[in-house]
């Protein structure tokens, strides 16, 4: 299992990365010529060096942001530099300077495993007499060498994304963006892509990363930002995503199913003794409350459960994870919508 770096690791990078930016970002939005407005004035600097993380839900604007970046879609304001070059005025120096992983694969399924690499070397001007030594390594590093005379439309879905992650990599870009890697992906293949990410990344290359897997975003980057609706939310390192939520987690589990759930979490958002800050969410077994007084009054919300005829099966007090980020990231933007909606309605 691949061990996430250390906080001194994380912060030793970006110091050594910060002379240079990989990504300038500044005021960026992007309207569909039907009106969405898919990104809304984001800013942001990515150091050279950093691994860096992509949040969001479906729909937030995380894949159209990177589109931008690597030059496939153009933005209707703001600037955006890529390895010092603006996508605007020089879109092939950027592209030259890159590795892009889609969340689609993009391999030749009429080519073999190791004709899509090749090919992929030549495209991106790999030295003749480095590409075959390349071509092995890769193959080797998506588990891919035993079939590497197999054409790609073989292939499972999981084996297609390695392989489509082997060809995004051969020119060994000083700033890769993967979206999404390693959705279908089996965990023993996520590791090994994990393991290789986390060696080049300490070899000096970018990443920038999408991604719905939290725990992989925890165990792999450096720094996060989340964007909501177009616009960044929330940006920091996970420790200090982790921190701002605040206090601890109960996890309380309820028998009787949605109906018990539901009135569960009306039970803890009006239990005053955790204070205004605190957030409530629906689990699949129950309820789970994050705030700082959690451990203190743990005990006294299993009482107002059982007192409103609840029956408790279990609970359990843990330190946030970026699921818990996530969830009240949510929490707060649906919060300010309902008051938004309540003040229009006055």
């Amino acid at each position: 299992m691949t061990q996430p770096r250390s906080e001194q690791h994380r912060e030793d990078g970006r110091t050594a990365a910060s002379g240079r930016s990989a990504i300038d970002v500044s005021g960026l939005e992007l309207t569909y010529s039907d009106g969405t407005e898919a990104v809304a004035g984001v800013n942001m600097t990515i150091p050279s060096g950093e691994f860096f993380g992509f949040l969001g839900p479906n729909g937030a604007g995380k894949t159209t942001t990177i589109k931008v970046f690597a030059t496939l879609l153009s933005q209707t304001g703001g600037e955006v530099r890529v390895n010092g070059f603006d996508v605007t005025d020089n879109p092939r120096k950027v592209r030259e300077s890159i590795g892009y992983m889609a969340q689609k694969t993009s391999v030749d399924l009429e080519l073999t495993a190791r004709e899509n690499i090749r090919f992929a070397c030549e495209a991106y001007g790999v030295p003749r007499g480095e590409r075959a030594e390349r071509v092995d390594e890769l193959l080797e590093l998506v588990d891919l060498a035993d079939v590497a005379g197999k054409e790609a439309e073989e292939f499972s879905g999981g084996m297609q994304k390695r392989l489509d992650a082997a060809t995004a990599l051969v020119h060994r870009p000083p700033l890769v963006f993967l979206d999404e890697p390693t959705t279908g992906l089996d965990p023993k293949a996520r590791n090994r892509l994990w393991e290789y990410f986390q060696r080049i990344n300490d070899e000096g290359t970018t990443i920038f990363l999408t991604t719905q897997y939290l725990e992989e975003a925890d165990q792999l980057c450096d720094r996060l930002a989340v964007i909501l609706d177009g616009e960044i939310v929330a940006d920091g390192s996970p420790a200090e995503l982790k921190r701002e939520v605040g206090g601890e987690v109960l996890d309380v589990e309820v028998e009787d199913g949605e109906a018990a759930r539901e009135r569960a979490t009306e039970i803890a958002r009006t239990f005053d003794e955790f204070g205004e800050d605190a957030t409530v969410s629906v689990t699949e077994e129950g309820i789970s409350v994050t705030a700082r007084e959690a451990r203190q009054h743990g005990t006294d919300l299993l009482v107002a459960l059982r007192d409103a005829g609840l029956t408790v099966t279990g609970f359990n007090i843990r330190a946030p994870t970026l699921d818990d980020v996530f969830l009240a990231i949510m929490g707060e933007e649906e919060n300010e919508a309902d008051g938004i909606e309540s003040e229009a309605e006055q």
